[in-house]
């Protein structure tokens, strides 16, 4: 037996004592559930072992079944900007349900919240609240398809916009080109209607939007990626798009359900200065609780029924409950919040970075304020294509493993984000910081 496996096999023994009611629970989980999860990146299979199962959180701490206490940078997948269990979004919750779950009717909490998304995010005008981040893009898309009454639909590789029929397509190799589907049970006849392209490539953004320009409905993106790692759009490749889609009446949609309310209360729109015509939010304006929404300018909003032709409708969008918990949320926001978070993350990631080229690591943080990656390659990343040749691999499996030996849980897939929140203190990232520098990278 080499060392390598001799060291392996002692990490495995050493990892199912330490999580040995996570791994009863999760026996049990496959039994019920498929894969034993309810979403496939919980399962851990990128980082090579069972997942870790959890009972509860609380600020910037999740705490499993065995005892084992983790400062939690997933933070349900950028979901929690004010960490677990926060004092007001918990009474918001109990003081809400306590009057009732879901009544199916028009509420004042449904009122409030998109008051205040309108008062603060630059394109919407109208909201709808939805359940998920995938109705969200869902229902934009067929709105956009309804108000223009085209069909094509343009987007990004490594963009990932919730499991649309019309959305899950493979990445492409930069040509403009209708792709295959990228999961099995979708029909040709969605992905007919799908160009796929290369992320920041303003030339052939643009020559594709101007040969199919009279059968575009919509251009969607993550203004700021974050399901191929964090990569920020050049302000040169928004620009482009935005004029182009306002020349051929085509609707510009931003995916900011990871960047809504996370550097700031406008989303990633707000800084750029480049503003879309729909934008659809989820995770941080639900307070942890499930919830999504698609917002913006009216005269295309009121194509949505009763008002317009446009059907989508949902009997617990706008739970009261989900309402109050994110309005909650999104009220501890202001800038010196904001102010504080984006600093010290900045020098977070300044400091490491400044190490890994200091010690000629060939590795280096990717960033939007709050939001993070690991890149395994000293080149910056553009597109997916650039991002898949940065992934880890088996090295990614190792960190994970090496950081969740020193209490800190991390998403359990390469290319994914990892989130602060504002309950992160100093202590925390400097805990984080020297975990890191001391990986064998």
């Amino acid at each position: 037996m080499s060392p390598e496996t001799c060291e392996l096999s002692l990490l495995e023994i050493y990892h199912a004592m330490r999580n040995k009611i996570s791994k009863q629970f999760f026996e049990e989980a496959k039994t019920v559930l498929v894969g034993g999860v309810n979403s496939p990146v919980r399962s851990f299979n990128g980082v090579g072992a069972d997942p870790l199962v959890m009972k509860y959180g609380k600020g910037s701490q999740l705490f499993d079944y065995d005892g084992n206490a983790y400062t939690d940078y997933c933070l349900s997948w950028g979901s929690l900007i004010f960490g677990h269990a926060h004092r007001n979004v918990v009474l918001a919750a109990k003081n809400t349900v306590q009057k009732g779950s879901s009544f199916g009717t028009t509420t004042r909490q449904e009122i409030d919240i998109a008051k205040f998304i309108v008062e603060n995010v630059p394109s919407i005008e109208q909201i709808r609240f939805v359940n998920s981040g995938t109705e969200a893009t869902m229902s934009a898309l067929r709105l956009a398809r309804g108000f223009t009454k085209r069909s094509l639909v343009i987007k990004f590789d490594g963009c990932y916009h919730g499991h649309v029929d019309d959305l899950l397509t493979t990445a492409g190799s930069g040509v403009a080109t209708l792709k295959e589907s990228s999961s099995l049970g979708i029909p040709q006849g969605h992905i007919d209607n799908t160009i796929s392209l290369p992320y920041n490539d303003s030339a052939l953004a643009a020559a594709t939007i101007e040969k199919y320009k009279n059968q575009i409905a919509a251009v969607i993106l993550e203004p700021v990626a974050g399901n191929m790692g964090v990569i920020p759009a050049d302000p040169g490749f928004l620009k482009i798009l935005r004029e182009l889609t306002s020349k051929h009446q085509i609707v510009l949609i931003f995916d900011e359900i990871m960047t809504g309310f996370r550097a700031g209360l406008g989303g990633a729109q707000s800084e750029c200065g480049i503003i879309p015509d729909l934008t659809c939010l989820g995770k941080i304006i639900g307070g942890g609780f499930p919830v999504g929404a698609y917002g913006g300018r009216k005269d295309i909003m009121q194509c949505l029924a009763p008002l317009g032709g446009v059907y989508q409708a949902g009997t617990f969008s706008g739970n009261p409950v989900v309402m109050r918990s994110g309005l909650a949320t999104l009220q501890l926001m202001n800038k010196d919040v904001y102010r504080t978070l984006n600093e010290r993350c900045r020098q977070f990631v300044e400091r490491l970075n400044q190490h890994y080229k200091e010690k000629q690591l060939p590795v280096h943080l990717s960033v939007y304020h709050s939001m993070m990656s690991v890149r395994f390659s000293d080149h910056p990343v553009k597109n997916y294509t650039d991002a898949k040749k940065a992934a880890g691999g088996d090295r990614y499996r190792k960190l994970f493993w090496h950081l969740i030996d020193q209490g800190i849980y991390w998403p359990p897939a390469d290319l994914e984000a990892f989130f602060v929140s504002a309950m992160h203190t100093k202590k925390d990232l400097l805990r984080l910081e020297e975990a890191l520098k001391g990986f064998a990278w």
